[in-house]
């Protein structure tokens, strides 16, 4: 059996033509991304109920439950349909990122280290004047079903943005930015609060909110208090209270998989 095996293997290999492995491979492409993206929206309890439908359907036309099988199949029948409109928004993302990087499909090293480097520089700032702020920074979980969206900017990441956006006299200093794929998304954003009875009851709302996102999705949140000017980090579980601008720069460099380069973490 096992030899049959081996010679089928061989069998298959040898008719193998350059065309089918450059098509496997777009093949493959494609479900990654696909799985990629069913794990970053968050929607493997949608796809969870579509395999109970599933079930649903072949048990109903088992057991020539007649109705039930013709709702089932209508539904079936518009499957691609309904895919769309329910990921429409991951979707138009992922297109969005495929059409500004078809290769890596990303923000490349140097991007990202610049980013880090303003979004430090410009928290720092605003806690120098004890302005608060609240900046959330999307990962693997898209966030768009876990806030309340405020104003879309789609703007370079910069210390000067930042400071504009958070200043008293801003139309936008409330709620949160998001940062997303390496630009600030959005402004004004409103988390969900934190419902942890542990949580220090001294702790404000701007705190709260960044718990709250924190517990439910892998976001990095940065905490800017005004009342004592400290700045902290959130991501899950860790707290990092009161933290400087080195310790700030070597934790985003760290929590967004970027290494520090020897001379810069002697520096800070």
């Amino acid at each position: 059996m096992l030899h049959n095996f081996l010679e089928n293997a061989k069998l298959f290999i040898e008719q193998l033509e350059f065309r089918d492995g450059v098509d496997l491979i777009l093949v493959w492409l494609v479900v990654y991304r696909a799985l990629l993206l069913t794990k970053k929206s968050g929607a493997v309890q949608i796809l969870s109920g579509m395999g109970v439908l599933a079930i649903a359907y072949f048990l109903s036309s088992w057991f020539s439950l007649v109705t039930f099988n013709w709702i089932l199949e209508l539904i079936f029948s518009n499957l691609f349909l309904i895919v769309v409109i329910l990921f429409q928004g991951e979707i138009r993302r992922a297109l969005a990122q495929i059409g500004s990087n078809p290769l890596l499909f990303g923000a490349s090293a140097i991007e990202v280290r610049h980013n880090i480097e303003e979004i430090a520089q410009g928290v720092v700032q605003l806690g120098q004047r004890g302005t608060g702020a609240l900046i959330v920074i999307e990962r693997e979980i898209v966030l768009d079903y876990f806030i309340e969206p405020g104003t879309e900017l789609d703007s370079n990441i910069s210390a000067e943005v930042l400071n504009s956006i958070f200043a008293p006299m801003s139309p936008l200093h409330d709620g949160a930015v998001l940062i997303r794929a390496g630009r600030i998304f959005s402004a004004g954003n409103f988390l969900p609060l934190s419902k942890n009875p542990a949580l220090d009851k001294n702790l404000g709302t701007r705190h709260r909110a960044g718990f709250g996102l924190a517990e439910q999705t892998d976001a990095i949140v940065i905490i800017v208090s005004e009342e004592n000017r400290s700045v902290n980090l959130v991501h899950g579980s860790h707290f990092a209270k009161d933290v400087d601008h080195g310790t700030l720069r070597r934790e985003l460099y760290d929590l967004l998989g970027i290494k520090v380069k020897p001379e810069w973490s002697a520096a800070t």
